[in-house]
Order: structure tokens, then C-alpha cells, then sequence
């Protein structure tokens, strides 16, 4: 949870270069930018899992405390209110009316709501899921968090471990199954790392 959290503050930092640099139009660049993707599918991977395979089973272990179910009600909430945005960045992408002004207020919209919700997330909901949750329950989310980014493993499993400190990153690969782990250290993170995710062009 907080490596993937880690990743997505990591490009909301890109993001927001991209978008206050005055020396090329950041509509241009984002357009056709793996990066942008990477992000998109990466965040909804995470959100789709967490909405679908987190929140309800915590949600019944939670009967009777209105309190904390109300937290899982913002949880849920502040995960709708970020699509939106990145709707209407893809939107401005495609308009040949937006201007660079409109994307940077709405890539600034999305990065403080993205990390404020990220922040949230850790302070009030991840403490509750420690307590909260069995292992059985924790396993079958990594499991369905899992088959969310499963088809789209080979970009963005060394997207995930881009930056990680060690001892995370030998976490997060000693996960993996053996094929997958051969193919992840051999094929995937070289070939990730010699794309320039933020340039333009460089979307599959």
C-alpha cells in the first residue's frame, strides 16, 4: 500500500513539472506521454481494488461502529472525486479550445486531492485496516489488487519498484511468482528503464 502510494506522489511531482514548464506545451506532451497511462492505470488499479476488495469486507467487520464506517464513506468518496478530474485533463488534452492555464489548474486540482486523500488514506483508513481486517481478508485484496495490474504487470510492476528503497523492493519481488520474477529482473525493469515515461512519444 504505501509503495504504491510512494509511486503515485512520485508522479504527481512529474505531473506537476510538466504542467508549470515554459518551455514546451504540456498538452502536447501529456497526450502522447507513457507516463500520464502508466499513472492512469496504476491509480486505477489501486482504487479499483481498494472500492471492490478492501472497503466492503472492513465495512462488515465494522458493524456497529458508525464512526469508523463513516471514515470508509470519505474514503469512498474522496476516490470519486478524483475521477472526474483526471476526466477533464483527458478531456483538455483532446480540446483544441483548453490552454495550457486550464490543464495546470486542473493537474494542481488533481495532485491535492490525489495527496490529500493519499495522506488520509494513511493516517485514518490503513491504522483501521491493521486492526480491523483478518489475513485472510488482507490476502484476498493483494490478490485482487493483484489481477487489476496482472495484464499490464510488465510496465508497471517496475513502475511500482521505480525509486522503492531496497528492502521494499525485495518485498515486493519475493511476491512474485518464479516466471514472473525472472521475467521482471531480465526483461521488464531494463525495458523500463530505458523509456523516458514523460516525454512525448513515448506511449505504447
Amino acid at each position: 500500500m504505501y509503495a504504491v502510494h510512494d509511486a503515485l506522489r512520485r508522479e504527481l511531482a512529474h505531473l506537476d513539472r510538466l504542467t508549470t514548464a515554459a518551455d514546451r506545451d504540456p498538452r502536447q506532451v501529456l497526450a502522447t506521454a507513457s507516463g500520464w497511462a502508466l499513472f492512469k492505470k496504476a491509480l486505477h488499479a489501486h482504487h479499483a481494488a481498494e472500492d471492490h476488495a478492501l472497503w466492503p469486507p472492513l465495512r462488515r467487520n465494522l458493524a456497529g461502529r458508525p464512526k469508523d464506517l463513516a471514515l470508509l464513506e470519505v474514503m469512498e468518496a474522496e476516490h470519486a472525486a478524483i475521477t472526474p478530474v483526471i476526466r477533464a485533463i483527458d478531456d483538455a488534452l483532446t480540446d483544441a479550445g483548453a490552454d495550457s492555464l486550464r490543464l495546470g489548474q486542473l493537474a494542481d486540482a488533481l495532485t491535492r486531492g490525489l495527496a490529500g486523500h493519499l495522506e488520509h488514506e494513511e493516517e485514518a483508513a490503513l491504522p483501521l485496516v491493521r486492526r480491523m481486517l483478518t489475513a485472510d481478508q488482507w490476502g484476498h485484496f493483494s490478490r485482487v489488487h493483484d489481477q487489476y495490474v496482472d495484464q499490464d504487470a510488465p510496465r508497471l510492476l517496475p513502475w511500482l519498484l521505480d525509486g522503492a528503497d531496497e528492502p521494499t523492493a525485495e518485498r515486493l519481488l519475493a511476491r512474485l511468482p518464479a516466471a514472473a520474477y525472472d521475467a521482471c529482473t531480465t526483461r521488464w525493469i531494463p525495458a523500463y528503464a530505458a523509456l523516458d515515461r514523460w516525454s512525448p512519444g513515448s506511449a505504447p
